[in-house]
């Protein structure tokens, strides 16, 4: 089973990636996680990484899919994967598609967590009300500077999964147990 899961920062793709990792025994493929173990192994590809990442720049699109063509060969991602943060733009959602052809392998499910930006900025002041250390970028200007980055950017890749018409969406406004719910009932649908 291998799915993406779409969504605006604080939306709940990470809870609910944890649940779905826990119940279907699929890797979560973080591709921040993903860069810093590239990074740290000292292979070519984590070498061609550093030195971009050390540059300050963006990763390319290529070295991306090479990292995570290379990930998904791995035991883990025997059942299947799940993608949290990868696709962020049109051009990495085909060369992902490629990618995948390539190896004889398909998305099962694109699954949007629609939440409203009203609740997310609530649920972030209430996180930073409530905890007793606060991460240096867990402000509301940080989400609404994180928030402006996936409207330009990773929003648009939404048509094209509809398009396609692999992209289902579930209510990010309810409960986490319901969210898990929807995304559940989604999977059997795709399986």
């Amino acid at each position: 089973m291998n799915i993406i899961l779409l969504g605006p920062p604080g939306a709940g793709k990470g809870t609910q990636a944890q649940r779905l990792v826990s119940e279907h025994g699929i890797a979560h493929l973080s591709t921040g996680e993903m860069l810093r173990a590239a990074v740290a192994s000292g292979g070519a590809l984590g070498r061609e990484a550093k030195t971009i990442m050390d540059a300050g720049q963006l990763m390319p699109d290529d070295l991306m899919v090479r990292m995570i063509a290379e990930r998904i060969a791995e035991p883990d991602c025997v059942k299947g994967f799940i993608l949290d943060g990868f696709p962020r733009t049109v051009p990495q959602a085909q060369a992902l598609d490629e990618m995948l052809a390539k190896k004889h392998l398909r998305l099962d499910a694109v699954i949007e967590i629609k939440v409203e930006e009203s609740a997310l900025v609530e649920r972030i002041e209430t996180r930073i009300s409530q905890a007793e250390t606060v991460r240096s970028d867990d402000t509301v200007e940080t989400l609404r500077r994180r928030l402006d980055v996936y409207r330009g950017q990773t929003a648009p890749i939404l048509p094209y999964y509809r398009e396609r018409g692999q992209l289902r969406a579930v209510d990010g406004m309810r409960s986490i147990d319901e969210v898990t719910r929807q995304i559940e009932e989604i999977l059997r649908e795709a399986v």
